[in-house]
């Protein structure tokens, strides 16, 4: 569902809230110039140097400003993120559900990149049995 940003701007004055992600120049929480809203927040909270948020913070912007050339994740984003508003309706539905897709990148950007997926990656670790 679209909804026009001068409404959003209207609620979120009524509601005494910050608009998010809204092409107006009033608002700060969106994009500037190839930088998408993550971008924003990363580098406004100070995180700009915690480079798993980096790493992730390029992704969204790669799946958020249809850069899918940035990094190969940026596609299955765009693609997992399109699935998600098809499947909710509501808003805060699609953002309670996203939040896990979300929570698993970050993990990957932080700990799991150079992890390869094979038929053993996940199987047990042998251990010599003592006679």
């Amino acid at each position: 569902m679209f909804v026009a940003p001068g409404d959003v701007l209207t609620v979120a004055k009524q509601q005494q809230a910050e608009p998010f992600d809204v092409a107006d120049e009033g608002v700060f929480w969106s994009h500037r110039g190839e930088r998408c809203t993550f971008d924003i927040m990363v580098e406004a909270f100070g995180l700009d140097a915690h480079e798993p948020l980096v790493r992730l913070a390029t992704i969204v912007r790669g799946a958020d400003t249809d850069r899918l050339d940035l990094v190969p994740e940026a596609a299955g984003l765009l693609a997992i993120s399109l699935g998600l508003s098809r499947i909710h309706s509501d808003d805060h539905a699609q953002l309670e559900a996203g939040m896990a897709v979300y929570d698993a990148l970050y993990r990957w950007c932080r700990d799991a990149q150079g992890e390869k997926h094979n038929w053993s990656s996940h199987q047990p670790a042998r251990g010599k049995v003592s006679s």
